[in-house]
């Protein structure tokens, strides 16, 4: 992915972040027992994260080229968010138990991203520092 699809992709994603925060805080928590909504707002905290782990990465493949080890990690953000926040948006909304063991894969594509970051700066840290 290219810097300005990684940067719009976050800023979509931050968007979307901003949006489902509020849907919960104004809509959502009045339909959900205090335990789901804890879950509903750990999606959404996470979502915020990988997003700006997205303009972060973004603004890094400007500086430094894309690399694999950035679309890597870019990709597994993505999948990430779409995973691990949307399995739990849509387990608290539809009580929907079996996404449970579905979100743990989001986790486990946020914990790649991060690790192909930090191999993308590894390598390219002649043009970083």
């Amino acid at each position: 992915m290219k810097p300005s699809g990684l940067l719009i992709t976050g800023s979509l994603f931050m968007a979307l972040a901003v949006a489902f925060g509020a849907f919960g805080a104004h809509i959502v928590q009045e339909m959900l027992t205090p335990d789901r909504f804890e879950v509903y707002k750990t999606a959404v905290e996470y979502h915020f994260y990988h997003a700006i782990g997205l303009l972060i990465l973004g603004l890094l493949t400007q500086k430094t080229g894309v690399t694999s080890w950035f679309r890597w990690s870019g990709f597994s953000f993505i999948s990430g968010i779409l995973i691990f926040s949307g399995s739990l948006y849509v387990l608290t909304l539809t009580d929907t138990g079996w996404l449970g063991a579905v979100t743990p894969l989001g986790g486990f594509a946020f914990i790649l991203g991060w690790s192909f970051l930090i191999l993308g700066v590894m390598k390219s840290r002649d043009k970083i520092d």
